[in-house]
């Protein structure tokens, strides 16, 4: 039987943190744990797991403290600060529960001198400290056991073709997810150039999309066209059937790793620009096997893309982008995953 989880969650803005916590409980539960997912904003999960998942309960939380017993670990995912009576409650038990901080996923250096690293909290209970990440000395990414399974089974054309997106002959598709941006108009003109279906999710891509390109949803040889809200399930197929996808903060980034095409990353932008650092972090890592012209193409495109230079676009050569990011993909695979670390973590540490 497995363990009972409690996950907090504060959805912060962007419904990022909703995003990846509703993935880890329902990969938790996946494998034989229990999870009372508590969250202060719920709604995006009416589309985002429009069915649910067996094994997770999902809980209002408000700034009171849970009335629950609290269970065998409890994750305080991204820092959110739990109740003083909760966690009380938490050092009354017998075998008080395995306490977890999940940090933000990051490729700086000090993620590894800190996974795992215990804090002694005025209660007396200890609060492990648990990073993602992408090499073997951290707590690894968020990647189901079935994930590899299905996209193996995966017909992109058939999937395509039920949403009716299917792309003319001649198109590359190109799925976009970002933040307010100001290099989408340059983006815009760049794929005109070529035959091209832009598939624009909803929220800041699609309206930004309409405002530059009015009714009509089009300019040169590019189309476009305004998806509605998508299932998480939903959203990794239109990765999947993408030629190149353009993503943002933390969730859609590493599902564009597990689709292993080529990816163009926006990092939240944060006011004391210590998303440059993390950017060109996570560049150095990334890019260290690549060939030198497709790592120097590929930072000049992600630094314009975030702003951080002034460079006009322009997308990397094709066949050795799609060959660098099946080849990442690979590497990433061959690590744990992040369930399966929390999961042996949380046993052992009990």
């Amino acid at each position: 039987m497995g363990m009972q989880w409690d996950l907090f969650c504060r959805v912060v803005d962007n419904f990022g943190d909703i995003g990846v916590c509703w993935r880890l409980a329902a990969d938790l539960a996946s494998r034989g744990e229990r999870v009372r997912l508590w969250v202060d904003d719920a709604s995006a999960l009416v589309w985002m797991a429009p069915d649910g998942c067996e094994r997770v309960t999902v809980v209002p939380w408000s700034d009171e403290a849970p009335g629950f017993e609290p269970g065998d670990v409890v994750i305080e995912a991204f820092g959110c600060n739990l109740a003083d009576a909760f966690v009380a409650r938490m050092a009354a038990r017998p075998v008080p529960p395995v306490w977890i901080n999940l940090e933000y996923l990051s490729a700086e250096a000090y993620v590894e001198r800190s996974h795992r690293l215990p804090s002694l909290d005025v209660s007396g209970l200890k609060k492990w400290f648990f990073y993602p990440g992408f090499t073997p000395r951290t707590g690894g990414l968020l990647r189901e056991t079935d994930l590899l399974p299905r996209q193996q089974g995966f017909d992109s054309a058939a999937w395509l073709a039920s949403r009716g997106l299917t792309p003319s002959d001649g198109e590359s598709v190109v799925s976009l997810f970002c933040y307010d941006n100001h290099a989408l108009p340059e983006l815009l003109a760049l794929l005109s150039q070529r035959p091209t279906l832009l598939l624009a999710t909803a929220g800041h891509a699609s309206r930004q999309i309409e405002m530059a390109l009015g009714a009509s949803m089009r300019r040169g040889a590019l189309r476009c066209i305004a998806l509605p809200h998508l299932s998480q399930r939903d959203y990794d197929r239109l990765l999947w059937s993408s030629d190149l996808n353009f993503v943002r903060g933390e969730d859609s980034f590493v599902r564009a790793q597990w689709a292993g095409r080529p990816f163009v990353w926006q990092i939240y932008p944060q006011s004391d620009a210590a998303h440059a650092i993390k950017l060109e972090a996570f560049m150095q890592l990334h890019l260290a096997a690549a060939d030198t012209p497709l790592a120097a193409d590929i930072r000049k495109l992600w630094a314009s893309w975030n702003g951080l230079s002034a460079a006009p676009l322009r997308l990397p050569n094709e066949a050795a982008w799609n060959r660098h990011s099946a080849a990442w993909r690979e590497g990433l695979v061959a690590r744990a995953d992040l369930g399966s670390q929390l999961i042996s973590f949380a046993r052992e540490t009990r």
